[in-house]
């Protein structure tokens, strides 16, 4: 792809701007960049992933305020002694149990960050058999209730049924 603005060398960098919920695309070379005083990763003037995630880091779940205050700047990990703050510069724990010590920080994060606070990993074929079935009773479940809620009754008692038959399988198995 060449450069949007010099139309000579091939572009380098692509940015999406999202504006009003109007998205624009631009490909330019690194030389344009600079000239439109755009950051470059990896540069001087650049960010970097160590950055951007020390930013999401400094979240306060709460909304009163930054992380930076001096509750978050004290809670600190009982086995290794490392404090929130202190991680949210390294971007790394100390030790096993800062994962438990941090929790109540952690879940907004990772929820923002995957969408969700629970970890939904890929299920092994030999013995994935009833890992498989539990979160098909747990999506049809869903499902049902979003029946329920926007009056589909008929779609809801097919579900029902389903979830009744798949429950005889768990069970039987």
């Amino acid at each position: 792809m060449v450069c949007q603005e010099c139309g000579k060398k091939p572009a380098t960098l692509h940015f999406t701007k999202i504006v009003n919920g109007e998205k624009t695309e631009f490909h330019i070379c690194e030389s344009c960049a600079r000239e439109k005083g755009e950051l470059i990763p990896g540069t001087a003037n650049g960010f970097s992933i160590h950055s951007l995630l020390s930013g999401l880091l400094d979240f306060d779940p709460t909304g009163k305020g930054s992380s930076t205050s001096t509750k978050a700047q004290t809670i600190r990990c009982d086995e290794c002694g490392l404090t929130y703050s202190q991680f949210s510069k390294i971007g790394r724990f100390g030790c096993s149990s800062c994962y438990k010590h941090f929790e109540d920080r952690l879940d907004p994060l990772f929820k923002r960050v995957h969408g969700n606070t629970k970890h939904i990993g890929k299920i092994p074929k030999r013995r994935g058999g009833s890992i498989q079935n539990k979160r098909e009773l747990e999506e049809l479940k869903k499902q049902l209730q979003y029946r329920i809620i926007h009056e589909e009754f008929e779609d809801a008692a097919q579900i029902r049924d389903q979830i009744r038959e798949l429950e005889k399988r768990i069970s039987a198995g």
